[in-house]
């Protein structure tokens, strides 16, 4: 279903002749065998027969078998003998490698079995994903990994992890809604990519496009290309060729100048033939064969399966690698980076006051507060809770009232947090670098230039205001509002702990590390330095 984020709910359904009871089982089982299951086209694995044969396909090996051949033809059973032996265990070292790695990859992806809760028959149903069909209603919640691309049909305080998808770290907050055409695929809210998993909330979704047919999918289809020949592979056939070219040619001219020198037509032809045998390199394929399944075992020790044996000269020839940056050189997961207040120095006060906020409130989990209390060390269990405001979808603020100790004489305390412009609109004033008070139109300006800067340098920026009530207040019909701004709280994803010594081992082996990411430049930059 193409643009399906332009949908509205009710149009989706009519589109894909389903209803918001879901489907019956009889329905469902029409359209799997109209559609295909939700699978990936799988590329037809060879057989052991083939992977068998295809190690004879090297001209080196093609010219040991006719030696071979030739010296049995030349009553040299001994010589014949040995050249078939050393090729049949190069081959069947070669073939045996590479069927058990073929077998270890099949054995891995049997292991996963994943089931969605489906809506047939008008009950929620565990089935497996493959099992899944256009029209379909599946429920989420947090923890589920999303089986096919969905359009929203209920969503409560939904957010997901797109980062396999879009290598954007932070979680994306889901809604219902119909969104224009151009809506651009990070900011369709009103949708779930297969591939993703929920972090919190739940909800509804119609199933619109199935596994081939996904973002996903496309992605897929593009890796589902024939395997080009390695470098290594490249240079034996070109070394099988060079001697292939050279042994003709000297058998040639040998043959050619017994002729004139009148030897014997016969005892020309064969010491020909017994030239080509002298020449050819009978131990080359064992000797490559052996090397290289050592390589691979080193590598199985690592826990890395090597599918293909050639590839093992590539790896160790290799002077270039291109890695993603989510979660490969970053941890892929959000941490505190700093508080600062309006002037951007760090303040231990604005970083308590988030600890307050987080700590108190019961939403639901999300990397957000578990990134802020990670990053502090002081108990709140003395405080005492009073209200508190959840976090909106809409305005995209989340309020906490505590009651205070002696370090704020046992004042009532509000503490929002939120996105920056939703914090800007509830203050009216602002604390200043020396806890001075004043109006928040007088540096509008400056705070907005803070956060384009904090953000273009690739942090998630968050706003905090807080203020102090009275004791006579009732703290369930307070609103955020009139709210003083305290300052700017900035998460990124960090690097992963041993990254520059990987890095640094990376260069000493002469291996030059190029990031790849969809993040801008000044983000881009951020990390690499």
């Amino acid at each position: 279903m193409k643009n399906f984020w332009t949908y509205d709910i009710d149009d989706a359904l009519k589109e894909l002749k389903s209803s918001r009871d879901g489907l019956t089982s009889q329905e469902a089982a029409e359209r799997i065998e109209t559609y295909g299951k939700n699978v990936f086209d799988e590329k037809k694995a060879s057989s052991n027969f083939m992977i068998f044969l295809s190690q004879f396909k090297s001209p080196i090996t093609l010219i040991l078998i006719f030696a071979a051949i030739l010296s049995i033809f030349l009553k040299d059973y001994s010589d014949g003998i040995i050249i078939l032996i050393i090729i049949l265990i190069s081959s069947l070292l070669s073939y045996l490698h590479e069927s058990k790695a073929k077998d270890a990859v099949k054995k891995l992806l049997s292991s996963v079995s994943v089931t969605s809760s489906v809506l047939r028959d008008g009950s929620f149903k565990e089935l497996d994903n493959a099992d899944l069909t256009l029209g379909d209603i599946i429920k989420v919640k947090t923890g589920d990994m999303i089986p096919a691309d969905c359009l929203l049909i209920e969503s409560n305080s939904l957010t997901t992890d797109e980062s396999s998808l879009t290598g954007e770290t932070f979680p994306v907050e889901k809604s219902c809604g119909k969104l224009d055409a151009s809506t651009g695929l990070s900011a369709r809210k009103n949708s779930l990519w297969m591939g993703t998993h929920l972090i919190s909330g739940s909800g509804k979704a119609l199933v619109v496009n199935l596994a081939k047919d996904t973002e996903f999918g496309k992605i897929t289809n593009s890796l589902n290309q024939r395997d080009s020949d390695t470098d290594f592979e490249k240079g034996i056939k070109n070394f099988g060729n060079l001697i292939l070219h050279v042994t003709t040619l000297l058998i040639g001219l040998i043959f050619l100048f017994n002729i004139v020198l009148n030897k014997s037509f016969l005892e020309s032809f064969m010491f020909a033939l017994a030239l080509s045998v002298g020449l050819t390199p009978q131990m080359l394929p064992a000797i490559i064969s052996v090397n290289l399944s050592q390589g691979a075992k080193r590598m199985s020790e690592q826990g890395v399966i090597v599918k293909k044996l050639n590839s093992i000269e590539n790896f160790g020839s290799m002077t270039v690698m291109c890695s993603d940056k989510t979660g490969t050189i970053t941890q892929g997961k959000v941490k505190l980076h700093s508080s600062l207040n309006f002037a951007g120095k760090n303040s231990e006060e604005l970083k308590k006051f988030a600890g307050l906020n987080s700590y108190f409130q019961e939403g639901y989990a999300n990397p957000i507060d578990e990134a802020i209390l990670s990053d502090e060390s002081e108990d709140f269990s003395a405080y005492k809770k009073l209200f508190e405001i959840p976090y909106s979808f809409e305005n995209k603020l989340l309020s906490v009232i505590v009651k205070t100790n002696d370090d704020f004489s046992n004042k009532n305390l509000m503490v929002t947090k939120g996105a920056f412009e939703s914090i800007l609109k509830i203050c009216k004033t602002y604390e200043g670098s020396d806890g001075s008070i004043g109006p928040i139109d007088d540096v509008v300006s400056s705070l907005k230039d803070s956060f384009n800067k904090y953000s273009s340098q690739g942090y998630r920026v968050l706003g905090l205001s807080y203020k102090f009530l009275d004791d006579s207040c009732e703290p369930e019909k307070e609103a955020a509002q009139d709210m003083i701004f305290k300052g700017f709280l900035l998460f990124i994803d960090p690097l992963k702990e041993d990254i520059r010594d990987v890095v640094s081992q990376m260069n000493k082996l002469g291996v030059a590390l190029k990031m790849i990411t969809g993040d801008n430049q000044e983000i881009a930059k951020n990390i690499g330095s």
